[in-house]
């Protein structure tokens, strides 16, 4: 997509003039690391379900079943609904709290959101280190959920804020850096204290989510407001330095991009009732993206293999410590990969990348499911698994975790994030992960007993969904690059089937169709 547009606010050319300066580089980054919490509750749990001591302190059955118990079906091994709710009660928490996260990242701001996060997210970390029963465990998880919904809630739009334009999906994208950078760091501490002589290891990687969440807390006390938020705040002469200083250009040069935030607010004063106004046909677009991309985000199958990646791997006949160390080589790919993201977002857009992420995570999936079939079959039973197929294996899932991070991983929060005006941003956005954590917290209720019922056909399963929103967003999500947010209206105006929803404003697109 290429030309200018006119704006509301008079803006044209080529957009509003700004540079990455390192001021908004560092606010950006360290906005973005807010993801780190989530990524470490993603790879921590995984790996201290699969630890013997932990299942046998909290998961008896499923202890047995794994170290005692040599017949049961590998398909079948941890299927239980408790071991289940510990790994998901987290998202079901975070999608009620993003409900309320919404109102407050309106109400007072996006820093304030993401201190909270932090430090609820603390308290839960303590007391799972701490926990001496189940109802402790999950209780602490209850609130790991409630700072993962204030961070998610609050980070994407605090970064597509912060961010010029040109620049806005790369440093969005540190947000899901962050995430594959936590889950990578969770993999490591998981394979070093699953040594620990004692069986107290676990308690040292549940405890250790308190890093993460304390550098965030820190983060979030010390980030500076974004100008949009100022402006929300009625702190207009604030908001213009601020502009300014994050542009890193002269005070008449922001005067378009300051009189369209402040034109933005105005019109978001008017509205009383964001999520009733989100109703309306001229939203249509963003509600269908804002629930359709978390959605078909988790149904890739992502999170139940980085979650439940040292499960799944012991599942396929790896031992203990191999399946750990596998789970470190996925988490470490999953980070590589993300830098595909972050620099290419912005050179070749997000339809690029969405595109052929779908059709290279299709193709792996469906060559897991074979690999798995032909080893396990039905009867899940293996009496040895060569060396050279378990690395096949892990070649397959590697290649699939690397198309999902720079393809749904990363674009799955940005595009959402980007695509709401300001008048309805905080509701959309909440909604965006309300979504997500609902679809993360049934496709992690629902993997265990799946994995037992359909075995290796579970593979075939999430594959279906690749395809179908692959061809979703060929056909419905117009390109997004190089629109400031403000503007982002013209991209649904220009588009062969959303246009219909838009009704007619001052505004025109010169060049190419979006």
């Amino acid at each position: 997509m290429g030309g200018g547009f006119m704006g509301p606010g008079g803006s044209g050319g080529d957009g509003y003039p700004g540079k990455l300066t390192l001021s908004v580089l560092i606010s950006c980054v360290l906005g973005a690391m807010g993801g780190l919490i989530f990524g470490y509750d993603i790879g921590i749990s995984g790996g201290v379900t699969s630890m013997p001591a932990f299942l046998e302190k909290f998961f008896p059955s499923v202890y047995r079943k794994e170290e005692l118990d040599k017949s049961t079906n590998q398909y079948c091994k941890f299927d239980s609904q408790i071991l289940t709710l510990f790994t998901s009660s987290l998202y079901l928490a975070a999608l009620a709290s993003s409900l309320v996260a919404s109102y407050a990242t309106r109400r007072f701001g996006r820093r304030i959101s993401m201190l909270v996060g932090g430090l609820v997210f603390m308290v839960g970390a303590i007391l799972n280190a701490s926990a001496f029963n189940i109802f402790m465990l999950i209780f602490g998880r209850i609130l790991l959920g409630f700072g993962v919904g204030f961070s998610a809630q609050s980070v994407p739009i605090y970064v597509s804020e912060m961010a010029p334009y040109k620049h806005r999906g790369a440093l969005n994208n540190v947000f899901q850096l962050s995430i594959t950078i936590g889950i990578l760091i969770a993999n490591i501490v998981n394979y070093f204290t699953a040594k620990i002589e004692g069986g107290w290891g676990w308690r040292v990687s549940l405890g250790g989510a308190a890093v993460p969440a304390i550098f965030i807390s820190i983060v979030a006390w010390i980030l500076p407001n974004t100008p949009n938020s100022m402006i929300e705040k009625g702190e207009l002469q604030q908001a213009r330095d601020m502009l300014r200083r994050i542009r890193g250009v002269s005070d008449g040069e922001i005067e378009a991009e300051y009189n369209d935030l402040v034109a933005a607010s105005e019109a978001s004063k008017q509205v009383q009732h964001p999520w009733k106004n989100l109703r309306l046909r001229e939203y249509r677009p963003q509600l269908v993206m804002s629930v359709l991309i978390p959605a078909l985000q988790q149904l890739t199958g992502i999170n139940v293999v980085m979650f439940y990646a040292p499960v799944l791997f012991q599942s396929l006949g790896f031992g203990n410590n191999a399946s750990l160390f596998s789970a470190v080589i996925t988490g470490l790919i999953n980070v590589i990969a993300t830098f595909v993201a972050v620099f290419g977002t912005d050179k070749w857009g997000r339809r690029k990348l969405f595109i052929e992420g779908g059709i290279q995570m299709f193709i792996f999936q469906v060559a897991v499911a074979i690999l798995i079939a032909l080893k396990f079959g039905t009867s899940g039973k293996v009496t040895e698994l060569p060396e050279w197929y378990s690395i096949l294996v892990v070649m397959c899932i590697c290649i699939y975790v690397s198309a999902f991070a720079w393809s749904w991983g990363p674009l799955g929060w940005l595009v959402p994030s980007e695509i709401f005006p300001l008048e309805i941003r905080s509701a959309a956005q909440s909604i965006t992960v309300s979504v997500n954590m609902f679809f993360t917290f049934g496709v992690a209720e629902v993997f265990l007993t799946m994995l037992c019922g359909l075995k290796y056909g579970l593979f075939i399963f999430f594959s279906a969904f690749v395809a179908i929103m692959t061809v979703f967003i060929y056909f419905f999500l117009p390109e997004t690059k190089g629109i400031p947010i403000e503007e982002m209206r013209v991209v649904w105006k220009t588009h062969w089937y959303w246009k219909r929803f838009i009704p007619d404003q001052d505004q025109q697109v010169n060049g190419n169709p979006v």
